[in-house]
């Protein structure tokens, strides 16, 4: 592993998938790394791997008070970070006839767009008073690009959280601070695990993380994982809505919370 780009880097959302493999590539080339999830002993095993370039916080990334006091530890520690990856979300199909899924679609919203708000918002001015180069990376979605059926919350969510890093990318260009947008495809997580649809493209989280790295190193502002299904998604795009949308509702629905191969969502009770 050759050494890191980064010196000091800030991880949400650590316990596994791209997170973890984030991590690890991050601790690998010599890194200190903040390890932000809520799974302790996951984050433990990472944090063992450099005792002593590690933290583990376990805060609910929507809490800013607690993202807050997460990021005053952490510079108090180290400094301020030179990469910042707001990485944690969750997903899951939604159906708005339902109303148990209004508390989904919010909780969603909370983790996947406010949740990179909070991450980002304790370092930004440390960071950019530091005078150095920085990087602030947003894990969005091709979902985001544009909605799919049976899936409202996940892609609102994602295509929020695009608009907000184009907003927050034009706000930093007089600094030293680069915002980078990911939108992975499909990666092969728990998040996917329950996915009862071809997903073409499906990429190894160790392989999506060093792709992600050296993209956001070369200065890459908009990384898609793998390249060749953002072409897919853009040539689908260029097709009439209704024909698109016939193809999409011909295709299964990601499992809702409670059916067979959904994952739970941290808050919901």
């Amino acid at each position: 592993m050759a050494r890191s780009s980064f010196h000091n880097a800030v991880v949400t959302g650590a316990c596994g998938g791209l997170g973890q493999a984030l991590a690890r590539e991050l601790i690998a080339g010599g890194a200190r790394v903040a390890l932000v999830g809520l799974q302790r002993p996951a984050l433990d095993a990472l944090g063992a791997l450099a005792p002593d370039r590690c933290v583990v916080y376990q805060p609910d990334v929507s809490d800013a008070a607690a993202m807050q006091a997460m990021g005053a530890d952490w510079m108090g520690r180290f400094g301020p970070p030179d990469l910042v990856i707001a990485n944690a979300g969750v997903a899951g199909g939604f159906d708005t006839a339902q109303a148990s899924d209004l508390a989904v679609m919010r909780r969603m919203l909370e983790i996947n767009l406010l949740g990179v708000a909070t991450t980002f918002q304790p370092f930004l001015e440390p960071m950019r008073a530091s005078g150095q180069r920085g990087a602030l990376v947003g894990v969005a979605s091709l979902a985001g690009w544009r909605g799919m059926p049976g899936n409202g919350a996940y892609c609102a969510s994602k295509a929020g959280l695009i608009a907000y890093l184009q907003s927050l990318r034009a706000e930093l260009r007089p600094t030293a601070l680069s915002v980078h947008t990911i939108s992975p495809g499909y990666l092969r997580t728990a998040l996917t695990a329950g996915n009862r649809f071809a997903m073409p493209g499906l990429l190894e989280p160790d392989e999506a993380a060093r792709r992600l790295l050296a993209g956001v190193a070369a200065g890459t502002e908009h990384i898609v994982l793998p390249r060749r299904i953002g072409w897919l998604a853009r040539l689908l795009g260029v097709l009439p809505a209704r024909l698109h949308d016939r193809i999409l509702l011909g295709q299964p629905r990601k499992p809702r919370a409670g059916e067979p191969g959904s994952t739970d969502i941290p808050g919901l009770k």
